[in-house]
């Protein structure tokens, strides 16, 4: 007769006195936990209130999201069925079981909190060594955003729109004035429905400034602070997602646009590193999106040794082959650069670039789900990426420890 182990899913224990007699002392959810409890996390604790019932502690959900981030889990709801089912979240949360409001409240509440915690989880890696300088390579990709492409205003549409409104309201009046008052009651919905009619038409001409505000010939009704960038594929209706990494792959730097182009974050990304480093990098790299002779400049400048090639090197070093019609270059600054990436060591250190930063993007969209945001509005979004990254990071320590 076969003999099996014993299998009884009643039993009294379900789970194990100790969660890492079955995780393993070394997993991830456990250096979070000593991470996170290493942060300073008053900047979250001094927006909540004395009154009221007790909410649940910030290191908490902060713990919570972080691994869930690692994990590539972004939905608040899908979060709240892991809390309850996962062993490590069940962990992390203390036998808690905060639902997917009092999960999405965190995030949206607390953004310039959770960005300090992206930098103070810099300084950590920095202080055991990690997180070098030597060499920052930038660089951007799209995100989607929570928004269909379908659902926008044009300027010709608005005009369209308040032309066809104007007609309504004049045939509403003509008949409005037509009608006999001796007919009853009925006659009243007209009135009503001249008024929700002047009401669309007075609301068109501030839809249409916020378009000339924005310089747009398009805006999303849904999400308005998105953008239609272009990608290698089309268009894509969302945002840029802008990241500095280090020669040994940690995010020191994170941010979100709606630049159609890229050369000017540059500096701006640059001026980050080091406020958050504490240190200005010695080498900078980034592609051909990111060129001006302004940029150049600043960074000889700075000291800063950079690998910022026009597109027309770009095409040349990526592929190998000179365009035909190559621009001359009229500035200093930009001779310069060309001859230093035309040299076999320039090269060689412009190309390094694509194994330093390109893999990370691949990460956080591939694996982390960052191919679309969730919230809407730029600042929201920014708060999606920078746990993202800080997440990116804890895993990059985890791994290193």
């Amino acid at each position: 007769m076969p003999k099996f182990l014993e299998y009884n899913p009643e039993q009294a224990y379900l789970l194990p006195p100790r969660v890492a007699d079955v995780l393993g002392a070394n997993h991830l959810c456990f250096f979070v936990h000593r991470a996170v409890e290493g942060l300073d996390v008053s900047a979250f604790e001094q927006a909540y209130e004395d009154d009221g019932r007790p909410a649940y502690h910030p290191a908490l959900l902060l713990k919570v999201w972080l691994y869930a981030y690692a994990l590539g889990i972004t939905s608040s709801r899908r979060l709240e069925e892991r809390v309850r089912e996962d062993l490590a979240l069940r962990y992390l949360a203390a036998g808690a079981t905060p639902d997917f409001w009092t999960l999405n409240q965190f995030r949206r509440r607390h953004a310039r909190a959770l960005n300090d915690v992206f930098t103070q989880v810099v300084e950590l890696a920095r202080g055991m060594g990690m997180a070098r300088l030597g060499h920052v390579a930038i660089d951007s990709t799209r995100v989607a955003a929570n928004a269909s492409p379908q659902k926008v205003e044009t300027i010709e549409q608005l005009r369209a729109e308040r032309a066809r409104v104007r007609r309504q309201i004049r045939r509403w009046q003509r008949q409005c004035d037509a009608q006999d008052p001796q007919e009853g009651p009925g006659t009243q919905v007209a009135p009503e429905v001249l008024a929700q009619l002047e009401q669309r038409g007075q609301a068109i001409p501030a839809r249409l400034e916020k378009l000339r505000k924005a310089g747009r010939s398009r805006l999303s009704r849904t999400d308005p602070d998105s953008r239609f960038l272009r990608q290698r594929h089309g268009f894509v209706l969302g945002y840029t997602a802008t990241l500095a990494v280090s020669e040994d792959h940690f995010i020191v730097d994170q941010r979100v646009g709606q630049n159609p182009t890229d050369n000017a974050s540059l500096l701006p990304v640059v001026d980050a590193v080091e406020q958050r480093c504490g240190v200005r990098p010695a080498r900078a790299s980034a592609d051909s999106g990111f060129f001006s002779v302004d940029n150049v400049v600043e960074l000889e400048a700075r000291g800063i040794d950079a690998y910022v090639p026009d597109s027309h090197l770009g095409h040349e070093l990526n592929w190998g082959v000179r365009v035909r019609g190559h621009a001359a270059a009229r500035h200093p600054a930009h001779r310069r650069m060309r001859q230093k990436l035309r040299d076999p060591v320039g090269r060689a250190v412009y190309l390094r670039r694509k194994t330093m930063v390109e893999p990370v993007i691949g990460v956080l969209k591939e694996q982390r789900g960052m191919r679309r945001f969730r919230y809407r509005g730029l600042a929201k979004v920014a708060v999606e990426l920078a746990l993202a990254a800080t997440a990116y990071n804890l895993t990059r320590l985890w791994r290193a420890a």
